[in-house]
């Protein structure tokens, strides 16, 4: 997994920047949107191998963020992050295409064992 590339989209400044650090610590290459839009662009300019993004934002959500992916490169694996104990958007995101879903506030080592399994999945 050294060297995987990430794309972490979250409206939480600091906790996705945080996140950010924490994965290049371990080797991981981790990019950081704090929005849908930047996210999007971020993708067709250099796509991710894996996008670790977060269901509730304002203006483009999560799941609207998710389709899009989903439409224009399906072979990324996505992982939803959800928040407040709410699953209901994490379902409906794996119907969507979703890998997995995660729960905020979020372990490290289980987001690193989950992006293992996601790269693993792929043909």
């Amino acid at each position: 997994m050294e060297n995987l590339k990430i794309l972490l989209v979250d409206d939480e400044e600091e906790f996705v920047t945080t996140l950010a650090e924490r994965l290049e610590l371990r080797g991981l290459q981790a990019r950081a949107a704090l929005n849908g839009e930047d996210a999007l662009h971020m993708i067709e300019a250099d796509t991710p191998q894996i996008v670790i993004l977060d269901v509730m934002m304002p203006g483009l959500g999560g799941l609207e963020v998710l389709k899009r992916i989903k439409a224009r490169h399906s072979q990324i694996p996505v992982i939803l992050l959800t928040g407040r104990g709410s699953t209901k958007e994490g379902i409906k995101g794996m119907q969507l295409g979703a890998f997995d879903y995660l729960m905020k506030p979020l372990d490290i080592e289980e987001l690193i064992k989950k992006m293992q399994e996601a790269i693993k999945s792929q043909p």
